[in-house]
């Protein structure tokens, strides 16, 4: 058994003045002033459409992200629309197999610490679970049946992909307070991740 905390890691190559300047020409369309770009004006255009709400002109650029994180959390991820995503698949992966280091990987719960008895508790879980799951397997069923035992905090990688104004909205929803602690802990870390790269879109998110 192996225990991880999650992590994000950005898929695209960012180039933040290249995706600034994309948005802004398709912005520019609407009004055709095209002609006022300059070598300074994306960065003040973007931050005026989103002032006044117009998140629109955003979607013409996305960003792909690779999360990790427990299968819980997945699960409220793919509630997202409009999104692309491909996820580690349970029926097609056999955990006891050496590319998983013949263990399962599970996600630690951010909300207790190591002396917590419910830590504890969880810890017990799990180990029985995997064990049970390896028992199935030598008794002949099927990864994608032996899933049937796998919980919530099992890891789970999931590749996502979302245009500018819907990872907005994303974080919105998914930073705040009401969130899910787990799903709380992976969103910040993305936004985080997005104020480095891209400010001028996602600096006024909390």
């Amino acid at each position: 058994m192996k225990i991880i905390e999650p992590y994000i890691i950005v898929e695209d190559e960012i180039d933040a003045d290249k995706i600034i300047r994309a948005i802004e020409r398709a912005g520019r369309t609407c009004y055709k002033s095209e002609d006022k770009i300059s070598e300074l004006s994306a960065e003040k255009f973007i931050k005026n459409i989103l002032k006044r709400g117009h998140e629109s002109v955003i979607e013409h650029e996305k960003i792909t992200v690779r999360i990790v994180c427990d299968r819980g959390v997945t699960h409220e991820i793919v509630r997202h629309r409009i999104a692309s995503y491909s996820q580690e698949s349970t029926r097609y992966c056999n955990y006891s197999a050496d590319k998983f280091g013949n263990e399962i990987t599970f996600i630690k719960p951010c909300f207790w610490n190591d002396e917590d008895i419910n830590m504890k508790i969880w810890k017990d879980s799990m180990a029985f679970i995997e064990k049970k799951y390896f028992e199935m397997l030598k008794c002949g069923a099927k990864p994608e049946e032996a899933r049937s035992v796998l919980p919530n905090s099992l890891k789970s990688e999931i590749v996502v992909t979302m245009n500018l104004r819907q990872w907005r909205h994303f974080f919105r929803l998914r930073c705040s307070d009401a969130a899910h602690p787990q799903m709380r802990e992976v969103a910040q870390m993305i936004l985080k991740e997005f104020k480095k790269l891209l400010p001028v879109i996602f600096s006024d998110i909390d």
